[in-house]
């Protein structure tokens, strides 16, 4: 079993890991050099310049005034010093309601560790349960399970001291879930509506167009929308599968680079050799050439910029719906457009800086059936992680591993090696195994077909939470459980597994000790060292880097990763929660964990993430029904406990609380979500209202029309912009279109692409009545 000395000797490599990466990144972020690695938002913002500009010429690189070292812990009160107001201004309200998650962290946990330290460890350390057991049945424990609630005697009235914690910790976790959604909805409506014009808030997506023999999809989209939307339909713009398109756009850039890098080193020493290139795999093989002149020949585009153009395959069935209004835009996203509820399919158009322009190419029918496949294949990759958090398991429980393995005895029990195996090193390996899992869920939102970065995030972070809730929580403790109590299962009667489980279970929180240290501490102070970026920076900086641009384009700020963090969080919301009255020991590794990533990330937020988008804590819903979840484990974990501990009168108390946690998440489902999911028509008005009043004559039309057509299209060169100019204009600068479907259903206007003529409606409609 691990043991005080072995969690000492973890948390002292932990500490000092952390301590080196602050140390080190408090060094070189005042580095010159470093400037655009530690401060890149300030540089993309435009409010910070290159201090290697000028001075002599060892300042350029290296820091000589002396002062900056003495203050070099400046950056942490710098980081706390900005206003949250001042922030989300800054950084935008998904970084801010991002933080607001660790400070939910402290804020429930703190005074849940008083409680408990207070209460249940006096409780749990004077009884002597454990060292009964250990004589009568040989149950393995250690020092310190003594302060936790196995060390209470079965039937004990010392368990009412749990029963009425419970209570305590579920009413406090309540009330501080429903003053933080009730601040963070306040926080987006407010931010709604003091936001500045965006594209977004006046374009629907519609998809799931109907196919029709007569007319295109983007006749028969505006069509349908200047019959049902008449006096509020702006524009639209078709979606274009432009997926080959954009790899050859994306190729072509990545030869402009070398060609660049070629030209920059021909220019640097014109006397010398040309410089040459084989055309074989990867360099290496093949004719030489002239490396110029091939990277000069590059791929030509504009053929299949035409054949996107013109070929109706490319043409997807869905377009980005424009209106006049933010109430107009609100009432088509949030209402049936056809009585076919299958047809028209209207939601809220992603920002377009979230949108995911590759999904939109796949066609609607085939998202069921994409979804379906990759919840088969996210079950297997569950059911078979298994067996690494198994042997993870077993590094934690080297004692009974040695009874199995007598031979690795005189290398496992040197002291040192010893502490080190079971207190660090179970930690490291489950992080290890977890490095790549993040990718392959992202992967697997993809495939999905969600359209937004910011859904396809939501939907790898869910898949991430429960694949840490199965595997790292349950599999831990259930695999754990099974090596630790191994010989006293195998010699007890099938009657007593849950007496023995009950037991045990309390006993995984030293395995969960070690990992919050590594993760929590170690893991979260190597945040804010970024060293990949720093490294990949000044390799960019070295060999490609010729103009600002360049330079500009090098750096890497990344951002807060929400697919990631995220389900991070939660891991330790659950195991604050679950081992809050069974061993709060636990509690003081987990406030640590919550006041470090605050403080590291906050300032990470203020100076290097750069926010891919801004959903205004659309992701605040999943951070409410996860906490929800893992208080409502956490209630049913000690109603099993207290029921192997044969305390049959707390059942049924213990039974109701998660009866009250369930009503209150409804409540709160009632009360608060329908402003993330919903735009009220009173705020759009409102807010449309006003920005008549203040600018009457602002030219929407001329706003919207490049907003939504995809990236490919949007280049600098004059070709590009020629090629596109057509599909452009008549969609953007036709008003009313005449239907050439036989039912000649027309709108009420001539068209400015067919030039015929329609009815007026209303001799129509005296035409259709009886």
């Amino acid at each position: 079993m691990v043991t005080l000395s072995d969690i000492g000797v973890s948390a002292g490599f932990n500490i000092v890991s952390a301590m080196i990466f602050l140390i080190a990144f408090a060094i070189l972020r005042i580095q010159p050099f470093n400037d655009r690695v530690y401060f890149p938002k300030w540089y993309l913002k435009g409010l910070r310049t290159s201090p290697t500009q000028s001075g002599a010429f060892a300042r350029k690189f290296i820091n000589l005034d002396y002062r900056s070292y003495v203050r070099f812990l400046n950056w942490m009160p710098a980081a706390l010093k900005m206003p949250e107001p001042e922030l989300i201004d800054h950084a935008g309200l998904d970084s801010a309601v991002y933080l607001r998650i660790y400070l939910l962290g402290l804020k429930i946990f703190v005074p849940i560790a008083i409680l408990a330290w207070v209460m249940l460890v006096p409780v749990n350390a004077t009884d002597k349960s454990l060292s009964n057991l250990s004589k009568e049945q040989n149950v393995s424990s250690s020092g310190i399970d003594i302060l936790s609630i196995s060390n209470v005697a079965d039937r004990s009235e010392r368990f009412w001291a749990h029963l009425v914690a419970a209570y305590a910790f579920t009413f406090w976790t309540c009330y501080m879930l429903l003053k933080e959604y009730e601040k963070v909805t306040n926080m987006r409506l407010q931010f709604l509506a003091t936001e500045k014009r965006r594209p977004d808030q006046f374009t629907v997506l519609v998809r799931n167009v109907p196919p029709d023999p007569d007319e295109s999809v983007s006749e028969l989209v505006e069509h349908f929308f200047l019959v049902n939307h008449p006096d509020s339909y702006l524009t639209h713009q078709v979606v274009y599968n432009a997926n080959v398109l954009a790899k050859l756009v994306k190729k072509k850039e990545k030869l402009q680079n070398w060609l660049d890098y070629y030209q920059l080193k021909e220019s640097r020493n014109p006397q010398a050799k040309k410089p040459m290139k084989k055309t074989g795999f990867l360099g290496l093989c093949g004719e030489k050439v002239d490396a110029i002149e091939f990277y000069e020949t590059g791929i030509e585009i504009a053929e299949e910029k035409v054949r996107v153009k013109d070929d109706s395959k490319c043409i997807m069935p869905a377009a980005f719906v424009s209106f006049k209004t933010r109430w107009a835009a609100a009432v088509c996203a949030q209402t049936q457009q056809s009585r076919n509820p299958t047809i028209w399919l209207s939601e809220w158009a992603a920002e377009p800086r979230d949108v995911y322009w590759q999904n939109l190419a796949i066609p609607y029918v085939h998202l069921t059936v994409r979804r379906l496949i990759m919840a088969v294949a996210f079950f297997f990759l569950t059911f078979f992680f298994i067996i690494p958090i198994a042997f993870v398991q077993s590094l934690a429980n080297i004692e009974e591993i040695e009874k199995k393995a007598p031979f690795l005895r005189a290398i496992i029990e040197v002291g040192f090696i010893k502490s080190f195996i079971q207190g660090f090193l179970p930690g490291i390996a489950l992080k290890l195994f977890l490095i790549f899992l993040p990718a392959v869920l992202m992967i697997m939102s993809k495939f999905e077909g969600f359209i937004s970065i910011s859904s396809l995030e939501r939907r790898a972070a869910s898949r991430y939470y429960l694949f840490n809730f199965v595997n790292v929580f349950l599999g831990s403790i259930i695999a754990g459980t099974a090596l630790d109590q191994l010989n006293t299962f195998l010699k007890q009667s099938p009657s007593e597994y849950p007496t023995t489980i009950g037991v045990a279970i309390p006993m995984r929180a030293t395995f969960f000790i070690t990992y919050i240290m590594v993760d929590g501490w170690a893991g979260v102070a190597a945040e804010i060292l970024m060293l990949k970026p720093l490294i990949i920076y000044h390799l960019k900086n070295f060999f490609l880097v010729k103009t600002e641009k360049d330079r500009e384009e090098a750096m890497d700020p990344g951002s807060i990763g929400f697919n990631t963090g995220e389900p991070r969080i939660q891991l330790y919301f659950l195991l604050g929660l679950v081992y809050a009255a069974v061993t709060p020991l636990i509690l003081p590794f987990i406030i640590v964990f919550f006041a470090l990533a605050y403080l590291v990330f906050r300032h990470q937020i203020i100076n290097v993430y750069n926010q891919e988008y801004e959903s205004a804590a659309a992701f605040w819903p999943d951070v409410h029904g996860r906490i929800i979840t893992a208080l409502v484990f956490s209630q049913i974990a000690l109603l099993g406990l207290l029921t192997s501990k044969k305390v049959a009168n707390a059942t049924p108390l213990i039974l109701v609380l998660p009866v009250l946690t369930i009503g209150f998440h409804r409540f709160c489902k009632g009360r608060f979500e329908p402003a993330f999911v919903k735009y009220p028509l009173e705020e759009a008005m409102r807010k449309d209202t006003l920005e008549r009043a203040r600018d009457p004559h602002f030219d929407l039309k001329k706003y919207l029309k490049d907003a939504y057509i995809h990236p490919v299209f949007k280049c600098d060169d004059e070709d590009s912009e020629d090629d596109f100019s057509g599909i452009r204009k008549w969609e953007q600068d036709s008003v009313i279109v005449a239907t050439k479907r036989t039912s000649r259903r027309n709108t009420p206007a001539p068209s400015k692409i067919s030039q015929g003529s329609s009815p007026d409606i209303i001799l129509l409609k005296a035409q259709m009545e009886p």
